[in-house]
């Protein structure tokens, strides 16, 4: 074995495995974390296995009627790829409705305490718009209306009164 095909090995290995000590590092629920665990920790090992020994990918790619290893490699990442593209899509479409869910409470909830005359956090105590804001926020019938929501606000409790209120 020649010095300069060591020194690839070394640095496909140490790639390898910042790659596999960084997705590890999820925040997913315990059973997915301990699929891509295992799954990684294969991946590991047949990389290590490939950079190790490259006649042993070409030996399975001629064998599946691939006619090089890397080809198969090839074909290999881009099935990982379209897999990743997948999953980043269904991830990013659920975060959007959970995103669209929470606006739609947000703006439900903001005519509600408009409505009974409490402040929102578009406006401070005192009624007046908040300083960030370019303009006053709608009046709380304009954002029921505008809302795709079938949920009736509820009609607004009677005057507010102060301890020293007759």
């Amino acid at each position: 074995m020649n010095e300069e095909k060591i020194w690839i090995q070394v640095l496909l290995l140490l790639g390898v495995a910042v790659v596999t000590v960084l997705l590890t590092r999820s925040t997913a629920d315990a059973r997915h974390q301990a699929v891509r665990r295992v799954l990684l920790a294969l991946f590991a090992l047949v990389t290590a296995a490939a950079i190790l020994f490259p006649t042993i990918l070409s030996r399975i790619a001629h064998t599946v009627g691939v006619n090089r290893g890397t080809d198969l490699l090839l074909y290999l990442l881009v099935i990982a790829f379209l897999s990743f593209i997948a999953t980043t899509y269904r991830r990013m479409k659920g975060t959007d409705r959970r995103i669209t869910e929470l606006t739609r409470e947000l703006a439900l909830t903001e005519a509600r305490l408009e409505r009974a005359g409490l402040p929102t956090a578009h406006q401070e105590p005192d009624g007046a718009a908040h300083p960030g804001l370019a303009s006053p926020p709608a009046a709380a019938g304009e954002q029921a209306d505008a809302s795709s929501s079938a949920e009736a606000a509820p009609e607004p409790p009677g005057p507010v009164q102060g301890p020293d209120a007759s």
